[in-house]
């Protein structure tokens, strides 16, 4: 809206949308169809034959964040031929992180810099000989419980007057809102005041493992033993690395039985060429301590975070973290590659079985006569369960009905995707889409209002952006369903369902879905991985507890006042009602009198060479 107001009154000419890679195709198609705005892409690519912002075609473009900060492609705009640019718009601009270290030391990523070198407040080499005049940043998550972050937003914005943290505290309320504009779901409304987003339902089914001697509770069993044997002597020698290689299987343990198989499979091959280079003399392994930056439980998986090979992120970063090690001696490591084969071969014979237990209470949901005729969401959070999920639906009789959505897509075939799962089921449309959480940011899917999470997040956040997919504007049926899918009798499982009907609890005691929106900043600097660590190395009645203790209505209410400090009142949506309403009648009323028309005619006519005659 505002683009097309300012583009109307000749306010600019030139617009240069910076969004995050995974959602350059949304905002080219909505700007076309919304507002019949044509937008240019520009990709990495395009910048070897000729200058793409200096094209008779570069007044509207949009160009992902981490495209734009490359050398090559920065290169382009700081050339003589490019035109400035009037507008510049940030979409999830927290993702533009600078930081602060305890010793002061500022750490500004490549993506800050950037927007720092389009508004001409750079510093750190990465300049430019012109400066936007206008600035918009985007985001639904500006604060996400850091101070430094926040302030270094607002520093785009007011470069000069906000030279440092210490400004911005001054800097006055009523001087804020000249640049902040917050707005809710919870806030909006119609003309007539009802609401315009539908109440959100969540429920968290519960499931049984299968029992005997090859059976999922065996393999969860062994599995559990395995991790905990090797998570407590990585501690004991502070190998962080083997660590996480352990929080990796814990958590595909509790995704499926492909998916752990799969990382067996890997983790063999890992420490198979771990012995060869041992016995060769290429590694030492009393000095081998490899130490990785694994952040699988914060980020999101989608398109930006994706590998030049094609993975999601986190996919990358398990491969990763599947080289530590806590063995000291070439027979260690033999021991523990015995260990995973004979695991593996366990998964193997369980997997062949067929009657996962999990997915079994996916198809029951499938199957309910309430669901069985409506579209259907299924997320995950790893690719090899959605393969398998996929392969398996596929085996049922559901070949053709099922689209599918991960990191590893690029933007045209994840809108191929969406369009698939979009259409109606007499068009050919899917019925299900299966996705990992490179679905769950800027993607719109509220023609759909069930989703099912497959796996829970261990960052309580990625829930709210997964249930934003549905619970969107434009979303018609009330209320909106999601279901939960735990192991409730596993040690994870009971942890993972505390936190689930806590969050339940909450809502309806606050009777609002806001506990949703502030649950990642209650878990800020507090990991679910720590509580599930816990399980492995204490009672997980001390996990439940502590997850019990930290989720309170209380300390949805602290944030929320801390909230309403920050971004102040807002809900003057609601306020402004009465004004809005007088105004649209009055206008209805203007536009129906005769009188009116006639005068517009009379004054306009002669403008064109037109002459009126008669009544």
């Amino acid at each position: 809206l505002y683009i097309r107001e300012m583009l109307s009154r000749r306010l600019i000419n030139r617009v240069l949308i910076v969004p995050p890679a995974g959602l350059v195709g949304n905002w080219q198609r909505e700007m076309a169809k919304m507002f019949n705005l044509s937008f240019r892409v520009i990709r990495g690519g395009d910048v070897r034959r000729e200058n793409p912002f200096a094209h008779p075609d570069s007044d509207l473009v949009i160009v992902s964040v981490d495209t734009l900060s490359s050398d090559r492609v920065f290169a382009r705009l700081k050339e003589s031929a490019t035109t400035p640019y009037d507008l510049v718009i940030f979409d999830e601009a927290h993702k533009l992180a600078s930081n602060r270290d305890a010793d002061f030391t500022v750490r500004r990523t490549e993506r800050y810099k950037l927007a720092e070198a389009l508004i001409g407040a750079s510093s750190n080499g990465m300049t430019l000989d012109w400066s936007a005049r206008h600035l918009l940043l985007l985001t639904a998550t500006p604060h996400m419980g850091r101070e430094y972050p926040y302030y270094a937003l607002w520093r785009l914005l007011e470069p000069e007057i906000l030279s440092t943290p210490e400004a911005f505290d001054a800097y006055p309320p009523n001087a804020r809102q000249h640049h902040f504009i917050r707005r809710t779901k919870e806030e909006m409304v119609r003309f007539d005041g009802t609401p315009i987003y539908p109440k959100r339902v969540s429920d968290t089914l519960s499931y049984d493992l299968t029992q005997g001697a090859v059976s999922e509770q065996t393999l969860y069993d062994q599995t559990t033993e395995y991790i905990r044997f090797y998570y407590n002597r990585a501690r004991m020698l502070n190998r962080s690395a083997a660590r996480l290689a352990m929080s990796v299987f814990q958590r595909r343990l509790a995704s499926s039985t492909y998916a752990l198989l799969q990382s067996f499979e890997r983790r063999i091959k890992k420490l198979e060429g771990l012995i060869a280079d041992v016995e060769a003399g290429r590694i030492d392994l009393t000095a081998f301590a490899p130490t990785v930056e694994y952040a699988l439980d914060t980020g999101t998986a989608d398109e930006e975070d994706m590998t030049s090979d094609k993975r999601e992120r986190n996919e990358a970063d398990e491969e990763t973290v599947m080289r530590g090690v806590v063995a000291v001696s070439l027979a260690e490591l033999e021991t523990e590659r015995l260990r995973v084969q004979d695991l593996l071969t366990l998964a193997q014979q369980v997997e062949a079985q067929g009657d996962e237990s999990k997915l079994q209470r996916l198809l029951d949901i499938i199957r309910d006569p309430d669901y069985r005729d409506e579209k259907l969401i299924v997320f995950t959070e790893h690719r090899d369960t959605l393969n398998f999920i996929v392969r398996r639906l596929e085996g049922m009789g559901f070949t053709g009905e099922i689209a599918r959505l991960h990191g590893g897509m690029d933007y045209p075939e994840r809108d191929q995707q969406v369009e698939l799962f979009r259409k109606p089921f007499s068009e050919g449309g899917a019925k299900y889409l299966v996705a990992t959480d490179a679905a769950g940011e800027g993607i719109n899917l509220q023609f759909c209002w069930l989703m099912v999470n497959y796996d829970i997040p261990w960052n309580p956040a990625r829930l709210e952006q997964r249930m934003g997919r549905i619970h969107r504007y434009g979303q018609a049926h009330d209320p909106v369903i999601i279901m939960n899918l735990v192991a409730g009798k596993t040690r994870e499982g009971r942890v993972l369902k505390t936190l689930l009907d806590k969050l339940k609890k909450i809502r309806e005691e606050l009777g609002s879905d806001k506990v949703f929106d502030v649950v990642g900043r209650l878990f800020e600097g507090r990991s679910i991985r720590e509580y599930m660590e816990e399980v492995l190395t204490a009672s997980e009645v001390e996990a439940q507890r502590a997850v019990d203790q930290l989720l309170t209505p209380e300390a949805v209410q602290a944030i929320e006042r801390e909230e309403l400090a920050l971004y102040g009142e807002g809900g003057d949506v609601r306020s402004m009602l009465p004004e809005v309403n007088a105004e649209r009648q009055r206008t209805e009323t203007l536009r129906l009198l005769p009188g009116y028309v006639r005068r517009f005619i009379e004054e306009a006519a002669p403008l064109i060479g037109v002459a009126v005659e008669g009544d």
